[in-house]
């Protein structure tokens, strides 16, 4: 299934984008980069947030059908860029990669087996599949 998203951004402040997915509207705001101002999530929060309640989901989905005893389950995420190696290339940028940490915190009368299963779990949500994988992005120049 294929949903269609439409972002638009306009002056005076071009840094805050205003995102509609069907009726719902949401904005990302990037103020912060030029004016200190914090006024919404940015992109990698969002991001983080598909990635993090994609995983949540799964790992509920995945104990229902076990009928494992997961109460809650709470994932923690963090963004940076780190280097991609032994820092070989300290100086150059571009030899810095996005790297996401995730802290799971499962909650309930599980088993360590269960435990370590759901770790598992957890990084087999389809948003993480995406992410780790090559994503091809086609843009087309639509003229008005």
């Amino acid at each position: 299934m294929s949903r269609t998203v439409t972002i638009s951004a306009e002056q005076p402040n071009g840094f805050v984008a205003n995102i509609q997915m069907g009726d719902q509207q949401f904005v990302i705001d990037e103020s912060g980069i030029t004016q200190g101002i914090d006024t919404g999530p940015t992109p990698y929060d969002y991001i983080m947030s598909a990635l993090g309640s994609c995983t949540v989901i799964t790992l509920h989905m995945y104990a229902q059908r076990k009928q494992w005893p997961l109460q809650r389950a709470e994932v923690v995420l963090s963004h940076e860029r780190v280097y991609a190696a032994d820092c070989e290339h300290c100086d150059d940028k571009s030899a810095k990669i996005s790297q996401i940490t995730k802290k799971l915190k499962l909650t309930g009368d599980l088993t360590q087996e269960q435990r370590l299963r759901l770790e598992i779990i957890s990084s087999k949500c389809p948003v993480q599949k995406t992410l780790q994988a090559c994503i091809v992005i086609q843009t087309e120049l639509v003229h008005e």
